[in-house]
């Protein structure tokens, strides 16, 4: 069946809001999606109704330790962790990633290696950039290719070896959309003997994540990319985590997950979390799928999709036709399937932010800038003070909002080129 794009925005109380009557467009994505009306209904109903902090033995204590444990079982069923003692939640994907590489380099001394990514969110870079500068270790810069636009697997042999002790990737690019082959690099650099921490924060709202396929030690996502609260996930491999030792207050738990979890969380946004993972699951069900859980998340990501890929190509196809615009990504056809429907681009003589500034004022909401993608921008000789248009779509985009979007940047376009003349 086709994807149920109106029963799905039906979902979103925020696509139908308006700004002195002008409608609005979200392609602002890759910051952050929309809220679906479920998850907020859950954050109200745990906030107002089931308050209180974890391990008592009164009503709403024991309600918001249920609502506790449930998040992490959701985000192992969207996962595909073994267990939900295999998922850590915090404050947001950076936040855990800095804390991880405290852990992860208490044993690490000068002669060993990391592998960053040049490709990845400054998220997956900085801190392990900060962690191997205090232990003296050697970083070693894996680019990607700029005719695949992905991190080529050779390029990865190439530099990893017994000295290796971690490497860093990017799942997909926040700004090229390319999608990594994650599955063979984790092989190749666990073969050296390295750990491997996946950035999946732009995979995640577009595709069906199974880490147990992957291989994967560590992986990062963030809820509020795809329709959840402004939380960070991490899954870990349990025999990687059981060896770790976490930086925590001496009388808190020693158990799994938390351990890794300081202070109190934040219960209300772990009801939203649960409810995030719902909505995934209805999505499924709303494209005609039935079974676990987990089975109506994957068939949901297949109809998203086979949904949002033919309107990538649709932005694309539009841009490659206006004089003067470079889109910095995959642009074959063929090759759809090898990128999120995250599209961003340069026009020449223009600087970004001039053509999105008019965009969104006709409520047309994307992004100029680099985006965090510092490697990205920099192995491009893009300037950092300028970076790139940045448009993003989401499940719950059409073809009419892509049909308006690129007439706005055609016309918005030809007035700023005839400005400049």
């Amino acid at each position: 069946m086709s994807f149920p794009v109106e029963a799905v925005r039906k979902l979103f109380p925020a696509l139908s809001l308006h700004d002195n009557g002008k409608r609005r467009i979200y392609l602002d994505n890759p910051a952050g999606t929309q809220v679906p009306v479920m998850v907020g209904d859950a954050i109200r109903d745990a906030i107002l109704h089931t308050n209180a902090n974890l391990g008592g033995d009164f009503t709403t204590t024991r309600q918001a330790s249920a609502i506790h444990h449930a998040a992490h079982q959701a985000m192992a069923d969207m996962l595909g962790a073994a267990s939900h003692e295999e998922i850590v939640i915090g404050l947001n994907m950076t936040s855990l990633t800095y804390q991880f590489s405290r852990m992860l380099a208490r044993d690490w001394k000068p002669g060993d290696e990391i592998v960053l990514s040049q490709m990845d969110h400054e998220g997956n870079v900085g801190p392990w950039m900060q962690a191997a500068e205090d232990k003296g270790v050697t970083i070693r810069w894996l680019p990607f290719s700029e005719e695949s636009w992905q991190l080529e697997p050779d390029a990865l042999r190439a530099l990893v070896s017994e000295n290796t002790r971690l490497v860093a990737i990017g799942h997909a690019s926040n700004l090229t959309g390319s999608i990594n082959r994650v599955k063979e690099l984790t092989a190749i650099a666990q073969d050296a003997g390295a750990l491997v921490y996946v950035d999946s924060v732009q995979f995640a709202p577009h595709g069906y994540i199974d880490v147990q396929e992957i291989g994967c030690d560590f992986l990062a996502c963030s809820s509020y990319k795809f329709f959840g609260p402004h939380l960070g996930i991490v899954y870990g491999r349990k025999e990687v985590l059981e060896r770790l030792n976490p930086y925590k207050l001496r009388c808190s738990s020693n158990e799994l997950p938390g351990r890794f979890e300081t202070g109190t969380p934040s219960i209300e946004l772990l009801a939203g979390l649960s409810a995030t993972v719902d909505y995934l699951a209805r999505v499924g069900e709303l494209a005609g799928t039935n079974g676990s859980r987990r089975e109506k998340i994957k068939a949901g990501f297949a109809a998203s999709t086979a949904h949002e890929n033919p309107l990538g190509l649709q932005l694309i196809n539009a841009l490659k036709d206006i004089r003067g615009v470079t889109i910095k990504g995959i642009t074959d056809p063929a090759r759809m399937q090898h990128r999120v429907p995250t599209v961003s681009f340069t026009v020449d003589g223009i600087a970004p932010s001039s053509l999105v500034r008019l965009l969104n004022d006709e409520g047309i909401f994307c992004w100029a800038g680099h985006n965090y993608a510092w490697g990205v921008i920099h192995q491009l000789g893009i300037p950092a003070d300028q970076g790139v248009v940045r448009i993003g779509i989401a499940n719950y985009n059409t073809a009419r909002e892509i049909d308006e979007t690129i007439e706005s940047i055609q016309r918005n376009l030809a007035m700023l080129k005839q400005q400049r003349a």
